[in-house]
């Protein structure tokens, strides 16, 4: 069995179906951070403050909430954000998940 596809000339009139441009690209998503038996409680707090900037006790009690409840968001925003602070997490093998 052979397949047949069609072969648009440059004389053809068919025209090919177009992107929109009012697409929003302005995608938004959530770092989730998840527990382990491996890292010490200073390693993570140390790595969040790295990925975030955020403060000693923000770091430190979102590490309370990931030891507790088996993860945690660690931060929500922009979609290339959260790559980053996921990318900076997982430099010390920290297991992230990025929801959008």
């Amino acid at each position: 069995m052979s397949l047949k596809f069609p072969v648009l000339s440059q004389e053809s009139t068919e025209t090919l179906p177009t992107i929109g441009t009012d697409v929003d690209l302005d995608l938004r998503g959530k770092v989730i951070l998840f527990n382990d038996d491996w890292h010490t409680f200073d390693e993570v707090i140390e790595q969040i403050i790295k990925a975030t900037g955020y403060s000693y006790a923000r770091a430190e009690a979102i590490t309370w909430e990931v030891h507790t409840k088996g993860k945690a968001k660690v931060y929500e925003g922009p979609l290339e954000d959260c790559i980053r602070v996921s990318a900076i997490l997982e430099e010390i093998h920290l297991k992230t998940q990025i929801v959008c």
